[in-house]
């Protein structure tokens, strides 16, 4: 299926059009434009790269800073979305995929800062659960609602994680609603707020910041979808510094390629489960 400006080609070749109600406003994107398993980046030109590793890709489409390619790898069908920056466009892409997707699997593969000294940069760090300090979540659930990975997909992090060379950790993150202030950065003429949360924070327990993870998490709960996070760490937030440039472009993609290999083990825990008629997979169930 290829897309042709606002409308596609199906397998058959035939020039189809989606009714206007069934292509989402923001995203552009209609069903069957979407594979089942979506992987979320903020940088477009990520998406980019994601989409470079793919064996092919079908579909391509591009609306406001949602770019989109849909296409295979390994014989697994996969899509790639950026989203923009934030909590506000992370809800507009759940959303708009749960429209056009059946079950959907969703995994982040972002950046984050480093909350803590043992985290270097470079390092990978898979989210367990997040802090909620972002408040687009609470216009569905209470403030106590907690933010949590999917065990199937935060196992396959993990797994995938182990076969990259470099650290990772796993842990908790803390979702920012902002880069400066919720963030805790030091802008000369922006008096801070809370100006230790950092510390605050680091003393809890949580490895890192970043923008999108707890919403993302908290409405793919909401619908029962399986969704992960995984992060390379630009920022070391305790020493002040930043990642060289020279080293970023290893930085993400060991970040994607984690992400990538833990969509093939989470095709072949489904297909485990399929096998055996499992509703949920276990440690016993050998993929």
């Amino acid at each position: 299926m290829v897309a042709v400006g606002g409308g596609f080609i199906t397998a058959t070749g035939v020039a189809g059009r989606v009714a206007p109600s069934k292509r989402q406003y923001h995203t552009g994107l209609a069903p069957g434009e979407l594979s089942e398993t979506v992987f979320l980046c903020g940088d477009p030109a990520r998406a980019g790269r994601v989409a470079g590793l793919f064996d092919d890709v079908t579909i391509s489409r591009t609306h406001r800073e949602f770019i989109t390619h849909t296409g295979s790898w390994k014989g697994i069908p996969l899509s790639v979305m950026s989203t923009g920056i934030g909590p506000d466009n992370t809800e507009i892409a759940v959303i708009e995929i749960s429209r056009i997707a059946k079950n959907p699997t969703l995994i982040r593969m972002g950046s984050c800062g480093a909350l803590r000294k043992d985290v270097r940069t470079g390092d990978l760090i898979i989210t367990s659960g997040a802090v909620r300090l972002e408040n687009t979540s609470t216009f569905f659930v209470h403030e106590g609602y907690p933010a949590m990975a999917h065990y199937e997909v935060l196992m396959a992090l993990i797994g995938a994680a182990g076969r990259q060379k470099g650290d990772f950790h796993v842990g908790l993150t803390a979702t920012a609603p902002g880069f400066f202030g919720a963030q805790c950065r030091d802008v000369e003429g922006f008096p801070l707020r809370n100006p230790g949360l950092i510390d605050e924070l680091a003393r809890q327990g949580v490895l890192n910041y970043e923008m999108e993870t707890s919403t993302l998490f908290t409405l793919a709960s909401l619908r029962g979808y399986r969704a992960g996070a995984i992060c390379a760490v630009y920022a070391h937030r305790p020493s002040g510094r930043f990642i060289a440039d020279k080293d970023i472009p290893e930085a993400e993609g060991r970040c994607i390629r984690a992400g990538m290999d833990a969509a093939r083990i989470l095709w072949e825990m489904d297909a485990v489960k399929k096998s055996g008629k499992k509703r949920f997979w276990t440690p016993d169930q050998r993929i």
